[in-house]
């Protein structure tokens, strides 16, 4: 549950950062959905803030799965899909403040290769921060996709201490940080 309740406040500061940050960089993103959040912190409360624009209905019969890399990022961002272990690569176009809130995320901006605007949010409290990463350098990542209309967050980009879930990982320079 705590896990659960980590991930939803990644995906809840991801979708406030950046609709700050594709206002402030022009960023081309579809319109949004106005989320209001307010002062209750209950768990309850932030669940349901978290997903408020996830009312939607996705085919049981597509197989994510039958996607790979880029094909698959899009197409879980086409459909509106969250909780999807996914592999890819991008340009980092921002780096922002480390999120100290809670665990702590190191967290940037990628362009994929389709234009997709993509949050990674990776956990160093878990793994080591990527330290020289710079805008405008190439990373590889292997992490948990979580929808928002702004393109997405990557995040579980690290190793699982307790062994319940794939291990994530950012590669970057020819090192493995997890």
């Amino acid at each position: 549950m705590r896990n659960l309740f980590i991930a939803l406040l990644v995906v809840i500061v991801g979708l406030v950062y950046l609709k700050r940050d594709a206002d402030d960089n022009n960023l081309s993103a579809p319109p949004e959905k106005v989320i209001a959040f307010t002062e209750d912190t209950s768990s309850d409360v932030l669940l349901e803030q978290a997903f408020v624009s996830l009312d939607h209905e996705v085919n049981p019969n597509v197989d994510i799965d039958t996607y790979s890399g880029l094909e698959k990022i899009a197409f879980a961002y086409q459909n509106q899909l969250s909780n999807i272990q996914v592999l890819g690569s991008g340009k980092v176009i921002k780096m922002l403040p480390d999120d100290n809130r809670g665990s702590r995320h190191q967290r940037f901006i990628l362009k994929l290769g389709n234009n997709q605007s993509l949050l990674i949010a990776h956990n160093i409290n878990i793994a080591d921060r990527v330290k020289s990463l710079r805008k405008g350098d190439d990373i590889e990542f292997y992490g948990v996709y979580e929808w928002n209309d702004k393109g997405g967050v990557v995040h579980w980009t690290h190793h699982d201490p307790d062994g319940s879930h794939p291990d994530g990982y950012l590669r970057y320079a020819g090192l493995k940080y997890q």
